[in-house]
């Protein structure tokens, strides 16, 4: 198993629930089998400012039931009829709870940066990021209430795919 791949958006077609206990997810409307492969990472809450964590996928049984291999990098909330998205990021930023749960000062997440995105604006220019691959984003507010934005590189590479919404900028 590769420590990174180079997809941010594997798939994300469904929704999933999680048992905490036997670190299994159930999915409703998922084509697990035929879309991922173990060593992926699935991101719980994707959208609508809903984020529960990352987790590395261990073993697959079925189109709708997986296995995770830790709860470490969740926040703990009950996880039901959720969104998702599988990304082969770095698994070292699961096994990192800085880069995993929203802290009381500041965010930090990971994202797949494509070489198209590379100084990309969005919205606007604090986004931008100098190169492509997995970078890690860190938003926070300074002490005048101005949002400030950080990024750093953790793994240089030019052949991201990221698909046709890619998670970053962070909404």
């Amino acid at each position: 198993m590769a420590l990174w791949g180079n997809n941010d958006n594997v798939t994300s077609t469904g929704t999933v629930s999680l048992n905490y206990d036997t670190r299994v997810v159930t999915g409703s409307g998922t084509t697990f089998v035929t879309d991922l492969q173990e060593g992926q990472v699935i991101r719980f809450g994707t959208r609508d400012n809903v984020y529960f964590g990352d987790a590395v996928i261990t073993g697959i049984t079925s189109a709708t039931l997986l296995t995770i291999g830790s709860t470490m990098g969740l926040s703990g909330a009950a996880i039901a009829a959720t969104d998702f998205q599988v990304s082969e990021l770095p698994k070292s930023t699961v096994l990192d709870d800085s880069y995993s749960e929203t802290h009381t000062d500041y965010d930090k997440y990971a994202y797949g940066i494509g070489i198209t995105d590379t100084g990309l604006a969005g919205a606007t220019a604090q986004y931008g990021v100098a190169h492509a691959g997995w970078v890690g984003v860190t938003t926070y507010m300074d002490n005048h209430g101005s949002l400030r934005v950080k990024s750093e590189v953790l793994v240089a590479a030019s052949g991201i795919q990221t698909g046709n919404t890619p998670l970053y900028p962070p909404s």
